[in-house]
């Protein structure tokens, strides 16, 4: 850990130098700095077992996110951990010491840096109890929040953790957010419920790497997440490890459109910027809430007897 502290006193001198400087190349301000708009980091590098060198690249990107104003930077599943059943074959000698280490020195990060963190790892229970998933929602005083527990695990998941049962919700310069972790995106059910407590931006962790080559994910897992967010009218920052074979960050507007996304298999942060007062197209607006209500049509449904006889033409 000294070689961690003796680097963040180089990174805080060279944040000091730059921010004294009159011309550095970065925006002028964060998008933040206004009621309905923030400023997103979404990143990405090749999670690992190594949890020290997991640190370097959060440490790293956390001071690029810094020099470009971001308000929240957004990291992948299990970034800090690594991920069981594929970064490790089993928990039984898990550094769990080393990982509550640095945790807090990632803690410290956010606070030096006044930024929020989304920072996926697992989380120890009880004896006996398998470890959650999660992402840790870490606030700019360098506090954990709130923590999000991976809902849906797949059946690998759960040899080695356990589901949560709660969704979170958080407000940053009033503009709602949620989050979810990989899985979670095969069931709209839990988008539907964000949609209901008034959610603008989803932030959805994943790992989708060190998979075969022409695996199936890289093709469909954006898609649905557009899909997701045009049906909700929901921004969305996927993150993923870049780890060969990985697909990229994704940054999805409401209206289910690709806004960017990084190289794959690279790693890369990728800034966005939100304004909710933007408006986009959104073609269920008129009807979401009566299906959401259960009432499966629009309109007025008839009394008919054409109509009830559908054997007919």
């Amino acid at each position: 850990m000294r070689t961690f502290l003796v680097s963040m006193s180089l990174v805080l001198s060279s944040l000091a130098i730059i921010y004294g400087q009159t011309d550095t190349g970065v925006p002028s301000g964060p998008a933040g700095s206004e009621s309905g708009k923030i400023r997103i980091a979404s990143c990405q590098f090749p999670v690992s077992a190594d949890i020290m060198e997991n640190l370097r690249w959060i440490e790293q990107q956390l001071t690029e996110a810094k020099l470009r104003k971001v308000d929240i930077v957004h990291f992948p599943e299990c970034a800090l951990s690594g991920y069981p059943g594929v970064d490790m074959e089993t928990l039984a000698d898990f550094d769990w010491k080393l990982l509550h280490r640095v945790t807090d020195s990632v803690l410290t990060l956010a606070r030096t840096f006044e930024t929020w963190i989304i920072l996926g790892s697992i989380h120890p229970l009880s004896e006996g109890n398998k470890p959650h998933n999660c992402l840790y929602l870490i606030n700019p005083e360098g506090g954990i929040q709130d923590r999000y527990d991976k809902r849906f695990c797949t059946s690998g998941d759960l040899k080695y953790c356990s589901p949560g049962d709660h969704f979170v919700n958080f407000e940053v310069n009033g503009v709602n957010c949620g989050l979810l972790i990989c899985y979670d995106i095969r069931f709209p059910e839990l988008y539907r419920e964000y949609r209901k407590s008034g959610t603008d931006v989803i932030f959805q962790s994943f790992y989708n790497a060190r998979q075969d080559k022409g695996s199936i994910h890289p093709i469909i897992m954006h898609i649905t997440a557009q899909a997701r967010a045009a049906t909700n009218y929901f921004y969305m920052s996927l993150t993923n490890s870049s780890a060969p074979e990985s697909w990229p960050c994704y940054f999805i507007t409401p209206d289910g459109l690709v806004r960017n996304k990084l190289e794959k298999n690279v790693p890369g942060i990728l800034i966005s910027d939100i304004d909710t007062g933007e408006k986009y197209y959104d073609a269920s607006k008129e009807y979401r809430p009566d299906a959401i209500s259960g009432k499966l049509n629009s309109g007025e449904t008839v009394s008919d007897s054409l109509s009830l006889n559908r054997r007919i033409h």
